[in-house]
């Protein structure tokens, strides 16, 4: 059937249309503003061809470019004019799209070229199906994973800049840490109370086991031990000048409310999403280890698992799939994982997978069979092989949504 093919470079500001023909030919091209204003335009551009050439049907496409795309996107697919039409929307991986320019000589880089590339892109075809075509609750609980995911890797580097002020104030609990969790409540209040490390050496030992019991809300087996923990590292730790352990205990106060901030801000999105999530079928839940958290990032980023093939075509979206090198009668046997696809996603199938590998047999000894096949990178390869595996498991799950029954049931 032939169709229009309308390819959209997104810029943050500015957006640059083009409207192919069926047969590769030029229908029109012109510059529109990233706003609804720029969006109605588009529309009606893009109505106003279809009737002009008694087409039905339209191809559009834009490339990947951060967010500046996606409210252009949801107009185009709730336009009632657009609507009257078969209209498809994809978005398309900017890879893609510079591999396939490459096979023009010497095309300039400019915004109204590539809207070209990418309309001509659509008409030859090898692009993925269509985006936007799920229901909205994907992108909705979308959203708030990639918050969380943002807001862990944030509260990551903001522990790790605290434990360097930490070592510096008294490096004793810094090296020695008596707290199982050294960013637990009971933790942060200590750290804030004492002044210099003599202070906290010379406290009286039942006085600190009371606070430590206090702050922690009776949750610790043996408060004096934890105490007695703490004195002895802070006998050994470091002295500080005055002026210098002032600024430092300051930096640490900032550093321990912008935790507590982080905290508070991961459990309001995980909330947000366990509420999101009921709207959603959820069998991998059921896998050991694959909590809520996990789950809903794996699905968010999935979407509907109806829009992959099989297993293979849901690994190298996820990124877990390694290039080949053949030639002839050659066949490399030095591979390496590919480098593009979802990082969200992948980042999710590695944790989830390490989660069962603690908790499941089958993918236990997986997992230590690939590690011990090789003597450097050894978890990074069995983490990225059992992932791989894992996403055999997922696809099943979804594509069935049936509950996970581990081989050793």
């Amino acid at each position: 059937m032939n169709k229009l093919f309308v390819g959209i470079d997104v810029g943050s500001r500015d957006n640059a249309a083009h409207i192919m023909l069926p047969d590769g030919g030029k229908h029109s091209a012109f510059p529109i503003q990233n706003n609804k204003g720029g969006a109605q335009t588009v529309s009606k551009r893009i109505v106003s061809a279809l009737t002009d050439t008694g087409l039905k049907s339209v191809v559009i496409g834009i490339e990947a470019t951060s967010v500046y795309g996606n409210n252009l996107l949801y107009f185009l697919r709730e336009d009632g004019a657009l609507g009257a039409f078969d209209r498809k929307l994809h978005v398309l991986n900017p890879k893609q799209v510079k591999k396939f320019k490459e096979a023009y000589s010497e095309l300039p880089k400019t915004d109204p070229v590539d809207a070209f590339v990418i309309a001509d892109s659509l008409r030859f075809g090898r692009i993925a199906k269509a985006v936007f075509e799920d229901d909205y609750c994907y992108k909705a609980l979308q959203t708030l994973t990639r918050a969380r995911f943002s807001a862990v890797h944030n509260m990551t580097r903001e522990k790790q800049r605290f434990m360097n002020y930490l070592f510096m104030k008294c490096s004793g609990l810094a090296q020695d840490n008596a707290f199982s969790n050294p960013f637990g409540v009971a933790a942060l209040e200590l750290y804030e109370s004492f002044r210099t490390p003599d202070e906290l050496a010379n406290m009286d030992l039942k006085q600190l086991a009371a606070f430590i019991s206090e702050k922690g809300k009776n949750r610790f087996p043996d408060a004096e031990k934890v105490a007695a923990a703490v004195i002895s590292a802070a006998k050994n730790s470091y002295s500080l000048p005055d002026p210098v352990n002032a600024s430092v205990s300051q930096a640490l106060s900032i550093s321990t409310s912008t935790i507590r901030a982080m905290q508070a801000q991961i459990k309001t999105i995980e909330t947000e999403i366990q509420r999101q999530f009921k709207n959603i079928p959820n069998p991998l839940i059921s896998v050991p280890g694959i909590g809520l958290v996990y789950s809903a990032g794996l699905i968010a980023e999935i979407g509907d698992i109806h829009r992959f093939d099989n297993q293979a075509g849901l690994a190298k979206y996820s990124g877990l799939a390694w290039s080949k090198h053949q030639s002839g009668t050659f066949d490399g046997e030095d591979t390496h994982l590919i480098h593009s696809g979802n990082r969200f996603l992948k980042y999710y199938m590695c944790e989830a997978a390490f989660a069962l590998v603690r908790c499941d047999t089958e993918y236990r000894r997986y997992y230590d069979l690939k590690y011990k096949e090789v003597n450097k990178h050894q978890h990074r390869r069995a983490l990225a092989l059992t992932a791989r595996k894992f996403v055999r498991l997922v696809f099943r799950l979804l594509k069935d949504n049936r509950l996970y029954t581990s081989a050793a049931d």
